[in-house]
Formats: C-alpha cells, sequence, structure tokens
C-alpha cells in the first residue's frame, strides 16, 4: 500500500532520514518503533505528503507521490486518517463538530445523516452521550478515541498513528492499543503505527520496522523483531542500558 524507496530528508544540512527503505503491506498494521528523535514522525509525515523528500520515492496505493501537485496530492489524502500524538481537537469545538468537522468539509450529506454518522463512530470507540463535551473536559485517553472517532468516520483506507498512546498511564494504553486492534479488525484499513510502546506495540502488530540513525535496521514480524540478535534493536527492545549505546 506504500513504499518509500531510498527516501532521503535533510534540514539545513542534517540528514533526517538516508536512503530510507520501507514496504508497508496492505491491509496490516506495521508498527514504527526506534529512540526519540531518529525522525518516527518525519518519516509519517513523508507518507501522507506532508513533507516531501530530499531524494528518492514514496508511492501510496501504485502512485508516486513525491512530486505531486497539490491537487493531486489532496486526492491521494483522502484515503487517509491520521490520529496525531496530541489528538489535534479544536478547543473551541465541541466533541460532536470535531468529529463531524471532516464530514462537513469533503462531503454533501445533510446535518442528519452527518449526525448518524458522528454518533455512531463515537459509540463505536466507547464514548457514547459525550457529544456535547469541550476537549478541555476529556481525558488523555478519551481525547485520542475522539480522535480515532475523527480518523474512521470516512472509511480511510489507510490510517497513521503518531504515538497514540504518548502520555497515558499503562491501562489506558493497553485500552487504546486494544481498540486500534478491533477498529482494524473490523474495518481492514492498512494502519501505520509510530511508537515507543515496548513489548506492548508487538501485541498488535502485524510487522515492525526499527527506525535507527535514518535508516530501517530491521523489518519482520513481532516475533522476529524479539528475536533479533542486532546490537542497536536488541538494545532499545530490551532497554539495556550495559555497554556503550550501539549506533551502528
Amino acid at each position: 500500500m506504500i513504499k518509500l524507496e531510498n527516501v532521503t530528508k535533510s534540514f539545513d544540512g542534517q540528514v533526517v532520514l538516508d536512503r530510507l527503505n520501507l514496504h508497508v503491506p496492505h491491509g496490516k498494521i506495521t508498527a514504527v518503533i526506534g529512540p526519540s528523535g531518529e525522525g518516527k514522525s518525519v518519516l509519517l509525515k513523508h507518507m501522507i505528503g506532508l513533507l516531501r523528500p530530499s531524494s528518492g520515492q514514496v508511492i501510496v496505493d501504485g502512485e508516486d507521490i513525491s512530486r505531486m501537485g497539490r491537487s493531486q496530492l489532496n486526492r491521494v489524502r483522502e484515503k487517509f486518517g491520521m490520529l496525531f500524538q496530541g489528538a489535534a481537537l479544536f478547543d473551541s469545538m465541541t466533541v460532536f463538530e470535531n468529529v463531524a468537522f471532516p464530514m462537513e468539509e469533503k462531503t454533501r450529506l445533510s446535518r442528519a445523516e452527518i449526525g448518524k454518522r458522528v454518533h455512531e463512530a463515537l459509540e463505536q470507540v466507547g464514548l457514547k452521550g459525550v457529544d456535547r463535551k469541550y476537549p478541555d473536559e476529556l481525558s488523555g485517553g478519551m481525547k485520542k478515541r475522539v480522535g480515532l472517532a475523527r480518523a474512521l468516520l470516512l472509511n480511510p483506507r489507510i490510517i497513521l498513528f503518531d504515538e497514540p498512546t504518548t502520555g497515558l498511564d499503562p491501562i489506558i494504553c493497553r485500552a487504546i492499543h486494544q481498540l486500534i486492534k478491533d477498529s482494524h479488525a473490523r474495518f481492514g484499513f492498512t494502519a501505520v503505527v509510530i511508537s515507543h510502546e515496548i513489548p506492548e506495540i508487538f501485541d498488535i502488530s502485524d510487522r515492525v520496522a526499527m527506525l535507527h540513525r535514518g535508516k530501517i535496521l530491521e523489518v519482520g514480524t513481532p516475533e522476529e523483531i524479539q528475536r533479533s540478535e542486532h546490537p542497536a534493536v536488541r538494545q532499545f527492545i530490551t532497554g539495556s542500558i550495559e555497554g556503550p549505546i550501539q549506533f551502528v
């Protein structure tokens, strides 16, 4: 569904992605793990065309988006939903208005039909009856669920999750992971999840890619990654601080 081929991205001469290659299979959950500050969110922004590579190709569903114009790119973006790290809700809007926003912007459905779909989406993520609340009245976990309801509403083929459990306690973290897994089983979208949650992320992923120093070091099933003998992968997934930090 998504292919990044020899993607390089530099900012002010600093290379963040270095001839990176990654294939994201259709209909699967792919997790991208790795240390902080290694470019995981930059990688995600390339997938949806918010950033363009300095060189290389980003291919989405057979189309190279890396050199597309705005109108073409907007058409491809209609295939995507996205759950941002901070949920990215509008503080001045109610939960209902936040979830309804993409449908009001992108469809010609009646208000009654939009209202029906919004309530269904909120119920799917366990938030029945909160539509009149404002974001500052919600917990962190509830905000993430509102963001997921909004991402699911237009039935996207691809959903990108940018650290969906950051800042949440372990119980809510597990609940969000289970919600992602259940939503994926129900709707069958292709998912990319950026995460630091080790080992919990292995429980919901079909494939795991390790990003380190701008490159994908290893890709495989959760079981294969957990059996990896690459020193940097081993150090990251075990949290070991024994010996020097592995940079290669």
